[in-house]
């Protein structure tokens, strides 16, 4: 690997934590976890409901640890469980109205935590590296 790619690697992974510990410690008040927030923003942005087993698919997360978030977000009040109509043994996730106000806060805190971080960045540099990690996102799936 050369040095730019490992630097590349190691900037972009650096980035992708800072970038989700800013938001979860602008979410702070909220009181909840980064994998909670992070479910319902996935579920809510989806324009129909997803599968448990979808949803731990976008989230790169086992079963086990979806059916366990989605029971304490159900107990929340920030979800719901639906039965699929095609196959009993799926169930979807179904946001709910107190899950999309959440998502809504999550919605303003992020764009407000982008908009700070990224002020000071040349917009030309901004549409590279965007366009980069578009490159790198529809490579990596078509790899995996």
């Amino acid at each position: 690997m050369s040095d730019v790619e490992e630097r590349f690697a190691h900037a972009l992974h650096g980035a992708a934590r800072s970038w989700r510990q800013a938001i979860d410690r602008r979410l702070k008040y909220l009181g909840m976890s980064q994998a909670s927030w992070m479910t319902i923003t996935v579920a809510a942005k989806e324009s129909r409901s997803l599968s448990q087993s979808e949803l731990a698919d976008r989230l790169g997360v086992e079963g086990a640890t979806m059916v366990a978030m989605i029971d304490r977000l159900v107990k929340a009040g920030l979800v719901l469980r639906e039965p699929s109509t095609v196959d009993r043994r799926i169930k979807h996730v179904v946001v709910t109205a107190a899950g999309q106000d959440l998502y809504e806060a999550v919605k303003a805190e992020a764009a407000a935590v982008r908009k700070e971080l990224l002020a000071g960045i040349d917009p030309h540099k901004l549409e590279a590296a965007t366009e980069v990690l578009e490159a790198l996102s529809g490579f990596v799936t078509l790899v995996v």
